[in-house]
This record gives C-alpha cells, structure tokens and sequence, in this order.
C-alpha cells in the first residue's frame, strides 16, 4: 500500500461521492448532468472544433518533421511487441465496443435524420456514411496519438513516469510534484473511469439486447447487472494474469472475431454495393473533411443540434478515453519512431474503421430501404440483430457480434485497469493487482450506476462533462512536447554535425 499515491485516494472518494448521489437521486443525477452537458456544447461546441482540428494538424506535422525519426526509447531500441499484436492491443483498446455498437446504427440514424440533407434521399445516403467516417476516423485517432506519444516520450526517451502530470514538466517544472500536479492526474484518472465506464455501459446494453433478440430474455436493469457482473469477473482474471498474457491474447482474439464477422457480413451482403460506398464514401470524406471539421452551424439551431448530440459528443467521448487509450497505447509503443507510431495510430485504425462502417453501415441502410423490417422500431442496442435476422446464418452472426462485444468489453476494462492502476501508483508499469482490482469494480460500478439513472442518455452527458476538463491539459501537452522536441531536435543536429577534420567527412 506503501506505494499508492493520493490520487488513488482522491479519485476513489470523488468516485465514491458519484455512485451515492447516481444511487440515491438518479433522477437529480441525470438532470444535473443534462444541464452540464447542455451547457457544454451549447457554450464551448466551438472550442471543442478548433481543438480537435489542431490536433490533427500538429499530428500531421510530425510526421513530416525531421523530429519523426527519433525514437519512443533509447536510440538502438526495438519494439516490445510484434507490429500485428500492437495493432491489435491499440485497436482493441480504442474502438472496440464502439464499432459493434454503432456499426450499423449510426449511418443508419443519419441516413433518416441526416446533417443536412432530405431524410432518406440517395443525398442523405452518402452524408450518413461520410459523417461516419468523420467520426471514427482521423480526428479521434489523433486525439489518441497525441496524449500516447507525449506520455511515450516522456517515460521512455526522458525517463519521466508513466504520469500524465510528468508530462508538463517543461511548462510546470518542479510544481507538477505538488497539488498542481495530483489534480492534472486526478483529473485524468476521473476522464478515463468516466470513459471507460460509458463504453462498458454501451457493451452492456448491447450484450443484453442480443440476448433478448436471440433468447427472448428481457432487457431490464437487473439482467444488466449479471452481465456487468460476470464479465467483471472474467477481465478480473485477465487483469491478474498481466499484460503480456491476458490484453495480449484477447486482443488477438478480438481481432479474428472481428475480421470472421466482417468478412461473413461482406460475402452474405451486396459486396460490390459495399466496395463501392467503400470508395465512394471514402473521397467524400477527404473531399470534404475541412469543412466537417468546422462545421458548427450557428444560424440554424435544427442543425446545430445535430452537430451537439454527434459531433461534439464524439470529440468529447474520445477525449474522456484518450488518457486511458493513450497511456494504454504509450505502454505497449517502446521502441517505435516518432513516424513510425503516428502512422500506425493515425491511418491504420481509421482504414479498418472506414471498412467496418462501409459494411455494415451499407447493409443497414438497405434492409431499411428494402421494406421488409422497420429498424427504427428497435432499440438502439437491437439493430444490429435485426438486421442480423434478414440474412442467411443470423444466429450464427448474433452469436459472432454477442461474444465479440463481450471480448471486446473484456479488453477494454482490463486495460484500464492496468491504466489506472498505473496513474495511482507513481507511474509504476506494473501496478499492485490489489490496485487494480479495485479500478476494475469501480469503473463496472459506474457503468451500472450510469444505465441506473439515465441509461444511454446518462453515459453520453456524463461523458461530455468528464472530457471538458481534460481538454486543456492535452493543449498543454502538445506545447510541452512542442517544446521538448524543438530542444531535442538542436541537440541532435549539433550531435550529428558532419567533423570537418574527420576523413571522408
């Protein structure tokens, strides 16, 4: 115990302040937080653009500067983990849940409440795939590759703890020891509990509407609460089996379950159809990629709202995930180039992503068009399974997206037990489990805490108010590895300053 820091015990009790009020007022609970949300994006939807957007463009530079070549560890340095397993823990890490749940559901709901087309037209067809790949793609990977990268270089090439507080330290100093330095991380253990327990919220709903699609088990709070239960237990075994064993398996599985039902939905739909939105969708998105990404729409509130209950809500959800994913993604990158590391988590997750939406995003607008089932008569968390039910080997494919949303679950809250087990100890890189088990029940408690008093309207509001906060530290970051690199980039370029005395110099 000697080695838990007080961030520990302050996210616990702020934690613990939470669950009594969500337990006692639900219903005071999700007011207050629909009031904060509402404030949020009505007031700062602006600010949420600007800086997601720079984001992007800083991520871009770097990979183009001549800082790209220096390495996340010593100069000689190889990576920890085999480029396939790294893909796979860094994917699994940060879309999981999120790709099964709102693979189809989302082209969907634009395709008949789009951004600004005639609902259900072939126009609002190609915006409700372009937005979905707006989404999910390079912007919210952006978000992910910065705060790992900072937290990368810092704890591997300057020899920084794994703390997100220990990243400021060019624009701080010595002050990130002290309380400024605790609430920078207690802040961003809050953000990743609050992350991490409304994607959880999300697996458990879904999982529960497979099963009352294929079961007819009703979908009620209670059922929620087995499922959050037994699969606690199960990422509880995979957290105190460690990293190299338990997230790198399941990773790996995710992948082949994911990949086995991708290419089952592609043969079983209208393959060209796909591969045709595919890149379609896919020039449209570059085409127009400016102008979504400050597109907030003040003269037309119909539109902006849209833009708060989509967009913003997307920049602020992978905001809230970005210290876990990014710490996550920092540990599992020793060894990587600068480039080498943006590349990998900027293009290759998005290209999936982009491939995942055109399948099944694509298949869901045309059995909706096909008039053989009304999809908007489903829930949120059914639509995949109905969908599922207009295709040959339907109980095989539920059975597929019910054990991959729950592996998938797994992963994600073993993660970010070994994340926030890490931001509680002083950065150790291999956190007590007893630390560890403790995030692991404290962020399923939230999840049910959250379905409790609100259900999915509670997770997406708790979620903008947890992101806002740490918004500014990631600003900070950007400057302090701005900062960092510039230093570092004059240093070795005196280092290798060719030696005029030196033959064949």
């Amino acid at each position: 115990m000697r080695r838990i820091s007080n961030v520990f015990w302050i996210s616990v009790a702020i934690i613990l302040v939470a669950v009594i009020f969500g337990i006692t007022a639900p219903k005071s609970f999700e007011e207050v937080t629909g009031n904060l949300q509402k404030f949020i994006t009505t007031t700062f939807g602006w600010y949420y653009l600007i800086l997601v957007s720079t984001i992007v463009f800083f991520c871009i530079c770097l990979i183009f500067s001549s800082v790209g070549s220096i390495r996340l560890g010593k100069a000689d340095e190889k990576p920890e983990y085999s480029t396939g397993s790294w893909f796979a823990m860094l994917f699994s890490a940060g879309m999981g849940i999120g790709l099964v749940f709102w693979g189809a559901t989302e082209p969907l709901s634009h395709f008949i409440n789009p951004p600004l087309a005639e609902s259900g037209t072939t126009v609002a067809y190609k915006e409700a795939m372009t937005y979905t790949f707006f989404h999910w793609g390079i912007h919210a990977w952006a978000i992910y590759a910065i705060v790992a990268l900072v937290l990368a270089y810092y704890q591997f090439r300057k020899g920084e703890p794994g703390l997100i507080s220990a990243t400021l330290k060019p624009i701080l100093g010595k002050r990130v020891e002290g309380p400024i330095g605790t609430l920078v991380d207690v802040l961003a253990v809050f953000s990743t509990v609050i992350g991490v327990a409304t994607t959880l919220g999300f697996g458990a709903a879904q999982i529960n509407g497979g099963l009352s699609f294929l079961l007819g088990i009703p979908k009620s709070f209670t059922i929620q609460v087995i499922i959050v239960t037994v699969v606690t237990i199960l990422f509880m075994i995979s957290a105190w089996s460690g990293l190299g064993k338990g997230i790198k398996y399941l990773s790996n599985t995710n992948m082949i379950l994911a990949i086995s039902l991708f290419i089952l939905m592609l043969i079983v739909g209208p393959t060209i159809l796909i591969l045709n939105t595919f890149t379609d969708t896919l020039g449209g998105y570059i085409q127009n990629i400016a102008q979504m990404s400050f597109r907030i729409d003040p003269l037309h509130e119909e539109n902006r709202s849209w833009i708060n209950g989509w967009t913003i809500l997307y920049w602020a959800w992978w905001i809230s995930w970005s210290p876990f994913v990014g710490i996550f993604i920092a540990r599992v990158s020793r060894g990587r180039t600068i480039r080498e590391f943006i590349i990998g988590v900027l293009l290759l997750p998005t290209l999936v992503s982009f491939l995942w939406f055109a399948v099944f995003g694509t298949i869901g607008i045309e059995v909706q068009n096909a008039g053989n089932v009304d999809l908007t008569l489903f829930s949120t968390e059914e639509v995949l399974f109905a969908i599922f039910n207009e295709f040959p080997w339907s109980t095989l494919l539920s059975i597929v997206a019910v054990v991959l949303v729950c592996t998938f679950f797994i992963t994600s809250a073993d993660s970010a037990t070994l994340v926030l087990g890490m931001q509680t100890t002083n950065g150790l890189l291999t956190p007590p489990k007893s630390v560890k088990l403790t995030w692991g029940v404290a962020q399923s408690t939230i999840a049910l805490i959250l379905l409790y008093s609100g259900g999915l309207q509670a997770l997406q509001n708790v979620l903008i108010a947890a992101a806002f906060p740490f918004s500014f530290i990631i600003v900070l970051m950007m400057l302090s590895l701005y900062r960092s690199l510039s230093r570092e980039k004059k240093e070795l370029g005196l280092h290798f300053k060719p030696n005029p005395h030196k033959k064949g110099s």
